[in-house]
């Protein structure tokens, strides 16, 4: 299925010579293939482009100021998830885990799944292992948390969401992910253009690392319940949400409104999508 992706960010730039740092562009995957895309900037200037080994996560690097700066990216983004029976699915013991996947179990700066193990053990260790006891995770982080636009800021880690219990996308992805990873899941946060979330902005959501008929994969998880997992166009994949922003400046800067928009050309917005376990990640 084809989406058509875009996004519009404006700054006020303070000084001169100020860094920015981009992660907008849509990953390349086995999964999701990119067939056309366009990066504006203005004032123009030519970013310095990353693409990160560990996660191919596409960042790019410009200079900018004092003065107004505009960026602008839209894509065409053809998704083919692997959709799996979620029966099928199960966790995987740490012993047969990959070693890269390993690190996706450590505690990291917002997410302090070590101080919230007692918590998750004694809420979800019980269920049954596989992919269904995720979906409880998220079940739970869904209905104990109240969704409430600037709950949160960008200092609010799992263990205040937990305690607060209300938040935004960002916030449901990273309690979801600790009590994963509190209960020997690996799980990490994803960056994503979302297919039907109202209003459309970037989202976040979470991975784990399970093992379906294949073997082992990430899929795709939504705590919000805001958007459906095969919809997810991924932009960018870390240990929590420090290692996927959006935007990072060096210096001075006041942000504008970002506009962000995601359409599938010829899909009604009340037909359902596929059902089951989806992973959009490359094993």
């Amino acid at each position: 299925m084809r989406f058509e992706v875009a996004c519009t960010l404006t700054y006020e730039v303070a000084a001169a010579n100020t860094p920015f740092l981009f992660n907008v562009e849509a990953q390349r995957t086995s999964h999701q293939r990119v067939l056309d895309e366009a990066l504006v900037l203005s004032p123009r200037t030519r970013p310095e482009t990353f693409l990160m080994p560990e996660s191919g996560n596409r960042y790019f690097r410009i200079t900018a100021g004092p003065g107004p700066l505009e960026l602008r990216y839209r894509a065409v983004v053809e998704l083919a998830p692997a959709i799996h029976d979620p029966a099928a699915v199960r966790e995987v013991d740490g012993g047969r885990l990959p070693l890269p996947v390993l690190f996706h179990l450590y505690p990291s700066r917002y997410i302090e799944s070590d101080l919230l193990e007692q918590f998750a053990r004694k809420e979800f260790g019980r269920l049954p292992r596989g992919y269904n006891r995720v979906v409880a995770v998220c079940n739970w982080v869904h209905d104990h948390l109240d969704y409430i636009a600037g709950s949160s800021n960008e200092q609010t880690s799992a263990r205040d969401t937990l305690l607060q219990r209300q938040g935004v996308c960002r916030d449901f992805a990273h309690l979801a992910i600790a009590f994963c990873r509190a209960l020997g899941i690996p799980a990490r946060f994803v960056s994503a253009y979302a297919w039907r979330l109202s209003p459309p902005d970037f989202h976040a959501v979470m991975e784990a690392w399970l093992e379906g008929p294949e073997g082992g994969a990430w899929f795709v998880f939504d705590p919000t319940r805001k958007a459906a997992a095969d919809g997810m166009v991924r932009i960018g994949i870390g240990r929590d949400a420090a290692e996927v922003a959006f935007c990072t400046p060096f210096g001075a800067v006041e942000y504008g409104v970002p506009e962000v928009s995601i359409v599938a050309p010829g899909q009604a917005g009340d037909e359902p999508l596929t059902t089951g376990a989806v992973t959009l990640a490359d094993v």
